[in-house]
């Protein structure tokens, strides 16, 4: 099974997004996500959670966690959002650089066009590598 990495800043908005987005849609007998973030936050913001709320992703108990050098090597690929060079750099691990908006204190309206961009994103990475949920 791989593992993706989703990775910003706090760990609080879109990498906890993506990860729960990743885990809901792929077949979880192929790959699975985690995420962190170099600066972990406090708890999730609770914006995110509310957007995500809407859609049935329950993200209450969701905690941020550091970003490390360890974790990253656990992964097959590393997707970051904003983190830029804080992120750490694991020779031959694959990563991609999605820049997405920073949900934190954004109107929900804003927050919910962030949600709908990383689920495209994430779909679309689900087709590419053929981790789709046979259920689907």
């Amino acid at each position: 099974m791989k593992t993706v990495l989703f990775a910003c800043i706090h760990n609080a908005g879109r990498s906890q997004m993506a990860a729960a987005w990743f885990n809901r849609l792929t077949d979880r007998r192929l790959a699975r996500a985690i995420s962190a973030g170099t600066a972990p936050g406090s708890r999730v913001h609770p914006e995110v959670q509310s957007a995500m709320e809407e859609v049935g992703i329950d993200l209450s108990s969701a905690t941020p966690t550091l970003l490390t050098k360890d974790l990253a090597e656990s992964a097959a690929l590393l997707v970051t959002m904003g983190c830029g060079e804080a992120c750490p750099v694991v020779p031959g691990l694959r990563r991609m650089d999605w820049p997405l908006d920073d949900p934190k204190g954004k109107p929900i309206s804003e927050v919910r066009r962030i949600r709908e961009e990383i689920r495209g994103r994430v779909e679309a990475l689900i087709a590419d590598e053929g981790w789709n949920n046979p259920s689907d």
